[in-house]
């Protein structure tokens, strides 16, 4: 099984760019294990690096990161993968690196104007003590402090040295669930130029949907030769929401299957998980993202599940189930969905 290491040579940081150049080309059908590394590490070092983590901070100059954040592991280009195609990608298993991840409630955040500040809160997996071999069921935060390494949380990379004496205890003992997922995959988009990291966008993304996780899988329209598939921003948990700017962000090891298909035709990122098939939409508001991703239900109920489309216009009003994937990211993002006994698989 192939396995990418995540470094300075095969990572990027903060953009999305249909001419990088892939670090790695395989089959379609191909199984891989892709490390994938949090931009948060830097939040606390002490817990959140390794010398592989440090290695990418150290190698990939600050000049060379942005516009956006994230830290993308890839490109990786399929054979034989060409614009119209469709790449599946079944997510298979995710095991986490380190125990720990960091919550950020940043200047992005719904309600940043409220709290007037910056706060880091760390989490630890259940049974950390034992190793990061595998997830538990839950994650408890351990401690916070307020962030004030910078003015603002507006530097991709930053690193807030450890100080005990700034680290406050969590008030009182909660567990988490934890939903391990990927906060950013997908494929080089159709127009040419780096694009910030942080939109998502019919290429896939930060879309931030918990559901992208072990067991699911997600479609992708290709605009690429190749396809040129890259993945991002792990996460332990995050709620549909993300209202305070982050989930728990901690690095993860991705094992994952990249295939070519014809069917279901994708025209944005498209979800089965849980026997739910999921559309999404993105846009400036709530309004014009839950507007695009239940007509791209509509959509998909007629080319996947034949229907016309006033039988599809009836079935989304008492079958389908709206909801929103994030509000913290500029671009907004919603998503619908819609039992496969009713689609079909």
């Amino acid at each position: 099984m192939h396995r990418l290491t995540a470094s300075p040579a095969t990572c990027y940081w903060g953009y999305i760019d249909p001419d990088q150049p892939p670090v790695l080309t395989v089959d379609s059908g191909t199984e891989l294990v892709i490390e994938a590394v949090t931009h948060h590490a830097g939040d606390a070092p002490d817990l959140l690096m390794d010398d592989g983590v440090r290695a990418i901070w150290d190698g990939i100059p600050e000049p060379e990161r942005g516009p956006g954040v994230h830290i993308l592991t890839g490109p990786i280009r399929v054979e034989g993968a060409r614009p119209g195609d469709t790449l599946r990608v079944d997510l298979l298993g995710l095991t986490p690196r380190l125990p720990f991840g960091s919550n950020c409630a940043a200047n992005w955040g719904l309600f940043y104007e409220a709290f007037g500040k910056e706060r880091i809160t760390i989490y630890e997996l259940e049974g950390a003590a034992g190793g990061a071999a595998a997830f538990g069921t839950s994650a408890t935060p351990i401690f916070g402090f307020d962030f004030d390494a910078r003015p603002l949380y507006d530097l991709p990379g930053v690193i807030s040295p450890p100080n005990p004496a700034r680290r406050e205890r969590f008030g009182r003992p909660v567990k988490v669930p934890v939903r391990p997922h990927l906060g950013v995959m997908g494929v080089a988009p159709g127009e040419p130029g780096r694009r910030s990291s942080i939109p998502p966008g019919v290429f896939g993304g930060n879309v931030d949907n918990w559901r992208f996780g072990a067991g699911a899988t997600v479609h992708y329209p290709v605009f690429a030769d190749g396809a040129l598939f890259y993945v991002g921003d792990p996460h332990f948990a995050q709620g549909d929401g993300e209202i305070c700017g982050t989930a728990i962000e901690a690095s993860l090891d991705v094992r994952l299957r990249l295939s070519i298909v014809r069917e279901p035709a994708a025209r944005t990122p498209l979800l089965l998980c849980g026997g739910t098939w999921y559309t999404h939409g993105f846009g400036d508001d709530l309004d014009a993202a839950m507007s695009m991703a239940a007509d791209e239900m509509l959509r998909f109920l007629v080319d996947r599940g034949g229907f016309t489309m006033d039988e599809a216009y009836s079935l989304a009003s008492v079958a389908m189930d709206l909801g929103v994937t994030q509000v913290v990211d500029g671009t907004l993002g919603c998503h619908a969905g819609m039992s496969v006994d009713i689609v079909g698989r």
